[in-house]
């Protein structure tokens, strides 16, 4: 069974939420073509998702809506 995309992308944004930085990026990719960038803002306790190829930007103060949102964009 192939390990599951979902609770890697959770795992990265978990691991995002433990910082003591103001703002902590991260990026996600698919082949090498970044796909969009996701921002934890510790003041905010809520994640910007940045899509690449629109430049759109949305927030959200759920981890499971924003996992689902890249897990979209990655698929």
């Amino acid at each position: 069974m192939k390990s599951s995309v979902l609770q890697g992308i959770i795992q990265r944004l978990e691991a995002m939420t433990h910082t003591q930085n103001e703002k902590e990026v991260r990026r996600f990719e698919v082949d090498g073509v970044e796909k969009c960038q996701v921002a934890y803002l510790l003041e905010s306790d809520s994640f910007e998702m940045t899509d690449s190829q629109s430049g759109a930007t949305f927030q959200f103060d759920d981890i499971d809506l924003v996992a689902i949102e890249i897990y979209e964009m990655l698929g």
